[in-house]
């Protein structure tokens, strides 16, 4: 802990660590709620809804519920991936901001901080952490909620992991839950539509709730505690579209997956230790739903029933896309017609006369002309042209956005608003027309991106990527270590033993 000169004025940082060691001390021990306690006055009391009653009492049960084979085989793959995005994301801005923010901040020595050497407090760790998985376009993407959950679920219920020592079955069966949970609350409310009616950030919105139940059960959260959890992660709600204006993906890494998962393991600590809230947010007055969503004619736009459709049946964790281009998910479909022309006809960049991309409106608005190289659709066509594939270090390389050879054939790319895709959203499919200089044209209508459910990467591609990201950080042996124990996650009696793994020598 921080020493503090005696005499010396006691500064507003000093108190807020010292707040952040009290709450994670007052995760220990757990004083659990009474079958029966009440967790507010009987003057704000609300009958508890059917809808939180089944949500609440799933979300408790999710740590001892066995999943079904390709479910686990789903998430070890997401989680996989997802570490591969934070140690991939320390070597960018967003990464090396955030390690050394929790560097200077210090804390207690509890959770990792990846692909660093630091030992923080849990809060801490999940804050850098989630910052580190979206520092980049590396990471997951679930089309129907229109979010990234992996960014804040992976470290939020690894923080909450290594603060109580879980196994590392039990950690899986905590992320999954966190897309279960995170995702069904946009969707309830229009998913992708929901940002558009009211600016307010989907990915924020999903992240507050996905990391809240995945830290509430890597916390071992009874139903009541969990009903709570939902309250402070509905507080915590936050976040506006204006995060697309953000040119250094700073602002983005904090939004997407640092804030959220910071916030939930702090929600989840402080439930545990015995704080009381609000019994269903999402009914009663002053509710999530009349708060927060969209509204027709004064009516709200929202069906609390998505909450808990399909629950223990359809997983989330297996609708959400892993990418196989390290860019922004509108780009992943054009590279996969690309790759495919490719394959048909040896031609190059110089024999492009033409190439127009075709994609839904809302998607075009994210990626046509961007200022970073992997969320700029028209840079990333013509780096595609000439090297005829993508990859981490080629994404990256801010220097070519402005290389007199990439421009020339960039301006050969034309990026239009499709009303064709618009009517498939939130699928992320593409129209991709090349026209060669001896007139022959190439045409693609890709609807099942590479990496979808609908057309998935195999496990050994899914590792491939991962060897692709990790080793150049980690090196090569930490990289297949790394690997081997999290496609064997069962094995894992502590989660904490996934830390040497995760850490720079």
């Amino acid at each position: 802990m921080k020493r503090v000169r005696r005499g010396a004025a006691v500064t507003r940082r000093d108190l807020l660590q010292g707040a952040g060691y009290a709450i994670a001390a007052a995760a220990f021990p757990s004083m659990p709620l009474i079958a029966g306690q009440s967790t507010s006055s009987d003057a704000t009391q609300q009958p508890v809804s059917s809808v939180m009653n089944k949500l609440s009492a799933y979300m408790a049960e999710a740590s001892g519920r066995a999943l079904p084979d390709g479910v686990v085989e789903s998430a070890k793959q997401h989680i996989l991936d997802t570490f591969a995005a934070m140690i991939s994301g320390s070597e960018l801005p967003p990464g090396r901001k955030a390690i050394e923010f929790v560097r200077a901040y210090g804390g207690k020595e509890v959770a990792t901080v990846v692909a660093s050497n630091i030992v923080c407090g849990p809060i801490e760790a999940a804050l850098a952490n989630g910052v580190l998985a979206h520092a980049d376009e590396t990471d997951d993407s679930h089309g129907p909620s229109r979010s990234h959950p992996g960014v804040s679920v992976v470290p939020a219920a690894l923080a909450a992991g290594e603060q109580f020592g879980i196994s590392g079955t039990h950690f899986l069966r905590a992320v999954t839950l966190g897309y279960d949970v995170g995702t069904r609350v946009t969707m309830s409310m229009g998913g992708p539509a929901y940002q558009a009616a009211t600016h307010r950030s989907t990915h924020g919105t999903v992240a507050a709730f996905a990391a809240g139940a995945a830290a509430g059960s890597a916390a071992s959260l009874n139903a009541q505690q969990m009903r709570l959890l939902l309250d402070y992660s509905a507080q915590q709600t936050s976040g506006i579209g204006a995060w697309s204006r953000d040119a250094e993906h700073m602002e983005k890494a904090f939004l997407f997956g640092g804030k959220p998962a910071a916030g939930a393991v702090t929600a989840a600590f402080l439930v545990r230790s015995g704080w009381t809230g609000v019994d269903d947010i999402f009914s009663g007055p002053d509710n999530f739903f009349e708060a927060i969503a969209p509204r027709q004619n004064g009516a709200i736009k929202a069906d609390p029933a998505v909450l808990v459709e399909k629950l223990g049946e359809r997983y989330e964790i297996t609708r959400t896309n892993i990418k196989k281009w390290t860019v922004g998910s509108p780009i992943q479909a054009p590279l996969d017609a690309l790759e495919g022309f490719f394959k048909k006809r040896a031609f190059t960049a110089d024999d492009v006369r033409k190439v127009v991309v075709r994609i839904a409106s809302d998607e075009a608005d994210t990626v046509s002309n961007r200022d970073m190289p992997d969320i700029c659709m028209e840079h990333m066509v013509a780096v595609m042209l000439l090297d005829k594939t993508v990859t981490f270090l080629s994404v990256h390389d801010k220097a070519r956005m402005k290389d007199p050879v990439v421009l020339r054939h960039r301006a050969k790319v034309e990026v239009v608003a499709d009303p064709r895709i618009d009517a498939r959203r939130p699928r992320r499919e593409a129209i991709v027309e090349v026209t060669l200089a001896d007139g022959t044209q190439l045409n693609e209508w890709v609807k099942d991106v590479r990496g979808t459910e609908e057309n998935p990467m195999t496990r050994a591609e899914v590792v491939a990527k991962a060897r692709d990201l990790i080793t150049p950080v980690l090196g090569a042996t930490a990289c297949t270590s790394l690997i081997e124990k999290v496609l064997n996650i069962e094995g894992v009696k502590d989660i904490r033993g996934l830390r040497p793994l995760l850490q720079r020598a």
